[in-house]
């Protein structure tokens, strides 16, 4: 008899651990739950949930509930997208839980990633919303958006837009659009106004989200209010992935993909492993440990996750500090890092320094952008980092001699 013909549960077999990220919303943790077992009744063998943050069973104690009776897990990760999560923290975890478990084999599975039975779910989202405005993309002019969380990892970030893409391949949309509610852009609210100067007769929106909670409300009241500003544009929010069963082929398939060994990343495009324009210094092993370990400890309270922000959660501002070659000559990087360690003493927490490429400013840099404000100031020197965050950040007052807009 092999593996996967042992009845469920019998010792020496194996289990599964599926991977969600976990929610204050205790409705999103059962979610992972149900498709936890739904997923135990298709492939047959025991699978548990566990959860990175926020929610219980953690990774370390879903393993020590499963190790003592099987001799082999494999991890399935409830990840849309391959970001830190999974390229960090989980395999931090399974590195510890090998030491403590050395008679059970682990193996890593892969994100849900891109893959046809997702593409066919968001394609049915999009047919319930048509249905509920009452328009058809044979006949009508329909656009679609596509919304997803959005990512610091330019990886993740791309896998959207190639299930926009994939989306729109072979279907009568008019276009159809990626776009994300924070951390990155193009953001929604720019997305839709952009898609209404094209006048289309409908706009359907698709949150890309597993569970039904705060950002896919942010979504749905982008879509409200954009209903409400473009009376000449029906426009109408869908639902979640939520537990499609659909997602069961996909986990069935990653499943598959982690105990045999044929896992695939995309190790070509990860700012863990080359250098991408903006993230240098994500690049390197030891430091995307660090993160996933600090990140760790960030979360190991679980029993008053509602006094603890998100660690996740976008920045307020964001500053980008060109680096390209004409700023890089004027100073750039020492502003940089003086802004970085302005922004470590700032009164406000919720602040991201980063280098960026060029601005289009050259001859007027170092350059420093201050989103979502927009608010731009050339010929930054060090000393004028501190004054950036203590006025611009902290208070709200742009430090006008340096601001672009107003010399």
């Amino acid at each position: 008899m092999s593996r996967t013909d042992s009845p469920t549960g019998s010792l020496n077999d194996e289990a599964v651990l599926l991977v969600g990220h976990g929610s204050r919303r205790e409705a999103s943790n059962e979610q992972v739950r149900t498709l936890a077992a739904d997923l135990e009744g298709r492939l047959g063998v025991p699978v548990d949930a566990g959860f990175l943050e926020l929610a219980e069973p953690s990774i370390p104690d879903a393993i020590d509930a499963l190790a003592p009776a099987v001799s082999s897990i494999s991890v399935v990760h409830l990840s849309l997208f391959a970001a830190s999560h999974v390229k960090n923290d989980v395999p931090a975890a399974l590195q510890r839980a090998r030491s403590e478990h050395p008679d059970v084999a682990f193996e890593n599975g892969a994100h849900l990633g891109v893959h046809p039975a997702i593409v066919d779910l968001l394609d049915d989202r999009a047919a319930s919303v048509e249905a509920d405005l009452g328009v058809d993309r044979e006949r009508d002019d329909v656009a679609v958006v596509l919304c997803a969380r959005g990512s610091s990892d330019p990886d993740a970030n791309a896998d959207v837009h190639k299930l926009a893409r994939l989306l729109y391949e072979g279907r009568e949309f008019s276009r159809v659009d990626a776009t994300f509610i924070g951390v990155t852009e193009p953001t929604l609210d720019d997305t839709l106004h952009d898609v209404a100067k094209h006048r289309p007769d409908a706009v359907v929106v698709v949150p890309y989200m597993l569970g039904d909670g705060v950002l896919t409300g942010r979504i749905r009241d982008g879509t409200d209010d954009f209903d409400a500003d473009y009376p000449y544009v029906d426009a109408a929010c869908g639902d979640p992935l939520g537990t499609d069963s659909r997602l069961l082929d996909v986990l069935a398939d990653r499943w598959q993909e982690a105990r045999t060994g044929s896992v695939e990343m995309s190790c070509d495009t990860c700012k863990y492993k080359v250098e991408l324009d903006g993230y240098e210094e994500d690049v390197g092993g030891a430091k995307a440990m660090l993160r996933a370990l600090n990140h760790q400890e960030a979360h190991e309270d679980r029993e008053n996750v509602a006094d603890d922000p998100h660690a996740h959660d976008a920045p307020d501002r964001h500053v980008a500090v060109c680096t390209n070659q004409t700023c890089a000559a004027d100073g750039a990087p020492a502003v940089l890092e003086r802004l970085r360690q302005a922004a470590r003493d700032a009164e406000d927490g919720s602040l991201r320094v980063t280098r960026t490429s060029c601005l289009g400013q050259c001859g007027d840099g170092p350059n420093v952008a201050v989103y979502p404000d927009g608010v731009w100031y050339q010929r930054v020197d060090p000393e004028d980092a501190d004054r950036i965050v203590s006025s611009h950040v902290d208070r709200d007052r742009i430090v006008s001699d340096l601001d672009s807009q107003l010399l």
